[in-house]
């Protein structure tokens, strides 16, 4: 199977591709020149912006797995313009040029409504208030729209391989007033590459799957691990199942977390 990556060089996708190539898929990346990749896989030069660079890339591909997105700045025309755009140019590439490859797209929890009344279900009405995943949501739209095989993946908080992300906690907790209560529904970088390989096979087409593990952690444990302990807090917590999202639909298409928890992946020296 050849497939296209997007994304390559993002922190998902330095993670994914090794796993990928080690599974025997020859895979293909998108990326800029003088980007380098790991070891058996293809670099194909072009950006999601520049739509002429894209036919090239995908023709011949059995699959497109769409990571590339753009989540923390201040700049929300990158956001619209690589989230939404670059999709949009992705989309319309891969109609000219592989009309029936797999398009697989990364998306992401956080389109959850805060005040859902029990963990977030894919089925759920979303209308996020932030800018990277209210551009999400519309570039899911345009693939659901698109006429071609889609998934989309959504994934939790990503985490583990040495990413720094979970060192991240404390300011995003500062930053969204988060009380040390709640709680994320987290995935390991090892299942992101578990549930992609089931996308690539055709598990989830014509689904949005919700993708996390066993078992959400709140910003109290997440703040410990990440070495600045959260502030003791008594205060009635307010949206309690905001961050949290219900992961059975992808269990009951076949899907088993290898990191079934945060504290597995500390036993295994994998954060």
């Amino acid at each position: 199977m050849t497939i296209l990556v997007t994304g390559a060089t993002g922190l998902v996708g330095t993670r994914l591709l090794p796993r990928l190539v080690e599974a025997g898929i020859d895979v293909r990346a998108l990326v800029r020149e003088g980007k380098s990749l790991p070891a058996g896989v293809s670099p194909v030069a072009g950006d999601i912006l520049d739509a002429p660079s894209l036919g090239a890339a995908v023709a011949g591909v059995e699959a497109i797995v769409h990571l590339a997105g753009v989540l923390r700045t201040p700049d929300t025309k990158q956001i619209w313009d690589v989230n939404l755009e670059g999709t949009r140019n992705l989309i319309d590439a891969a109609k000219a040029n592989a009309p029936a490859a797999r398009f697989i797209m990364a998306s992401t929890s956080l389109v959850y409504n805060e005040d859902s009344p029990r963990p977030s279900l894919e089925s759920d009405d979303v209308s996020p208030k932030r800018d990277y995943p209210a551009s999400k949501v519309a570039a899911e739209k345009l693939l659901r729209e698109s006429g071609l095989n889609w998934s989309v993946l959504r994934y939790g908080f990503v985490y583990g391989d040495d990413d720094g992300h979970i060192g991240q906690i404390p300011h995003i907790a500062q930053l969204l007033n988060l009380h040390p209560a709640n709680r994320l529904s987290m995935i390991h970088h090892r299942d992101i590459a578990t549930v992609t390989k089931l996308a690539l096979q055709g598990t989830f087409d014509g689904h949005i799957v919700n993708t996390v593990d066993d078992a959400p952690m709140t910003i109290l444990e997440l703040s410990a691990i990440a070495g600045s302990p959260a502030a003791p807090n008594a205060a009635p917590l307010t949206n309690p199942w905001s961050g949290v999202v219900d992961g059975a639909f992808a269990r009951g298409l076949g899907f088993t977390p290898e990191v079934r928890s945060t504290y597995q992946a500390m036993q295994e020296d994998a954060l």
